[in-house]
């Protein structure tokens, strides 16, 4: 298991997000959910030190599979 000191960058994709809001329950800092549809707002993505651990939480929570975690070098999605 990865450090959730570690330096990450999540991305989302929308298409395959179920609106089921364990993301943003989870860690309300890192996601939220758009007013119409439901469905997933990355708000960082690149979370702070304090909430990398819940963040990587809430990707293993989703039951979409509609997050992603990359490491911080990684070219962009």
């Amino acid at each position: 298991m990865s450090d959730p000191r570690e330096p990450l960058r999540l991305s989302v994709d929308r298409d395959r997000c179920a609106g089921a809001g364990m993301c943003a329950l989870t860690a309300p800092e890192v996601f939220d959910q758009d007013d119409e549809e439901g469905l997933v707002v990355l708000v960082r993505p690149a979370p702070a030190l304090e909430h990398r651990a819940v963040a990587r939480m809430a990707v293993g929570l989703c039951p979409a599979g509609a997050i992603a975690v990359h490491s911080p070098d990684s070219p962009a999605p």
